[in-house]
């Protein structure tokens, strides 16, 4: 999980590195929030973290355990949130985690998402949202085939957030039987499709 510092790649987004940093504008804000994350608490361990906590949201959506869902979930999506900011502000940048990232987002929103949408909203909602998450991640591994890699873009990360409200709402509808928060969900996930596509005509992940 060393820094590949040096190592960059030809193509038509740039590759962000150690060596050529941009911060969002959320980046400062999230590490002050979070100072409390130690030193030794690398990025690439947090997206470890959610990868593996993507089985255990299933397990407890299928245990119909709504509240323990919703708070894995969250802290989950948290996870997604910190290690990118602490990544950039803390230069610990990774040619693993630029990979790993979004391709743990996709795994966590699109499993509990499908789970979700086919049980309570419009199965078209569902069909439309795999197919575009799968598309982004078959044109960048195609990319990546090719030896080009690119970080992720404002797009894609507009389009994880509002997807990961529109999971998080229709599991708090479910906890506390707030069925307002269904329609909702429905108009975040979307919307979300319109960043999703963006996301896919710029090549981002």
């Amino acid at each position: 999980m060393s820094s590949y510092g040096e190592t960059c790649y030809d193509s038509i987004m740039p590759l962000m590195t150690n060596d050529n940093i941009r911060l969002y504008p959320h980046d400062r804000f999230v590490a002050r929030l979070f100072w409390f994350v130690p030193k030794w608490v690398e990025p690439n361990h947090l997206t470890v973290l959610r990868i593996i906590l993507i089985p255990i949201v299933l397990f407890l959506l299928w245990r119909q355990s709504w509240i323990a869902s919703f708070i894995v979930f969250v802290f989950a999506a948290i996870t997604d949130l910190l290690d990118g900011s602490l990544a950039r502000t803390r230069s610990q940048i990774t040619l693993w985690g630029t990979i790993a990232d979004p391709t743990a987002d996709k795994l966590l929103i699109a499993t509990v998402a499908v789970y979700l949408i086919w049980k309570g909203l419009d199965p078209w909602v569902c069909f439309t949202l795999v197919l575009l998450e799968l598309l982004i991640i078959a044109n960048a591994i195609r990319r990546q085939q090719q030896g080009i890699y690119v970080s992720a873009n404002n797009y894609g990360k507009i389009k994880m957030v509002l997807q990961a409200i529109g999971v998080a709402s229709l599991l708090l509808a479910q906890a506390v039987a707030w069925m307002w928060l269904t329609p909702l969900a429905l108009a975040l996930f979307l919307f979300s499709f319109v960043f999703a596509f963006l996301s896919l005509i710029t090549y981002g992940l």
